[in-house]
């Protein structure tokens, strides 16, 4: 009889999984060929790994999956000439990327989330909008436990490497947007998610209300923070308006970015406002109560 209702359980898992909604996730492009408009998918592999780290990594990105890549080494002296970082740093954390016609945006998959231990796939996709990444796939992993700091310096060298030239103050800029979000989730203990969304909802603002000086950024950060009642220090609170304050400085696109960040939130909201889909798991969750009650009654009658 255990078997029975093992077997019956099983079924109904199956079957209600069918109705939830399948989480956005980056294409990883298997058992493609070769796509000769956008090019080959890119693997960057942090220098630091062992052989058997590296084909451990490969595994996770699923490099075996297309015909061919074209594949780089991300290096301490690539984060020195991209970001400013320590030439002496250990790289480990991987990518790859898969670019996508234009209008497509970006989609970030971590695909190894138990290493890549502060960074977020909502922090990534906030720092490679503002690094002026666009149109692609990108997975990362890792074979060790890391930050995730280092995979923004393969996506450079990526793109470097493939003659895409991306601004280096841009690049700089998002770096430091990636070290104060993690900050911020580490040292003030801020919830990641609503690091990731106070970041969003700043920069929203922004192309909303076009600031001109330091003092417009100053506000639109307090009225942020308040909004979403997040307490920081003041120097936390000295970080995100110097952040900011350089990105007003940049050749951003805030409209674009607003329009980017919106696409990549707006998935959720439409299944929670979706009527159709709650009724159909109302259903589903009915249904199952409803031959669980016929199930007993036919094993004990």
């Amino acid at each position: 009889m255990n078997n029975r209702i093992g077997l019956f359980l099983l079924s109904f898992i199956i079957m209600a999984a069918s109705f939830l909604p399948q989480g956005v996730q980056a294409s990883t492009g298997g058992n493609e060929g070769i796509n000769e408009k956008l090019g080959l998918p890119i693997v960057v592999y942090g220098e630091a790994l062992s052989d058997s780290q590296q084909s451990e990594v490969s595994d996770s990105l699923e490099v075996d999956q297309h015909e061919e890549v074209d594949e780089f080494t991300v290096t301490g002296q690539d984060i020195a000439e991209y970001i400013g970082g320590n030439p002496n740093s250990n790289m480990y954390s991987s990518v790859k990327i898969i670019h996508q016609d234009d209008g497509e945006g970006i989609d970030i998959e971590i695909v190894t989330p138990e290493n890549i231990t502060e960074v977020t796939q909502e922090m990534y996709n906030n720092a490679l909008l503002t690094a002026g990444v666009e149109n692609a796939d990108v997975l990362v992993a890792s074979s060790v436990q890391v930050s995730g700091h280092s995979a923004l310096t393969g996506i450079y060298k990526a793109y470097d490497a493939k003659g895409v030239a991306l601004d280096e103050d841009r690049m700089e800029v998002a770096s430091e947007e990636l070290d104060v979000a993690t900050s911020l989730a580490d040292e003030e203990g801020v919830d990641e998610a609503e690091v990731s969304e106070l970041l969003t909802e700043i920069k929203k603002a922004i192309a909303e209300q076009d600031p001109a000086t330091r003092e417009e950024i100053e506000q639109i950060v307090e009225d942020q923070l308040s909004n979403l009642n997040i307490e920081l220090s003041e120097e936390d609170r000295q970080r995100l308006i110097d952040l900011f304050d350089q990105m007003r400085d940049l050749n951003i696109n805030f409209d674009e970015v607003r329009n980017q960040l919106d696409e990549l939130t707006g998935g959720l909201q439409d299944v929670i406002n979706d009527e159709g889909f709650w009724n159909n798991v109302s259903n589903a969750i009915q249904e199952f109560f409803d031959a669980l009650t016929d199930f007993f009654r036919s094993v004990f009658n």
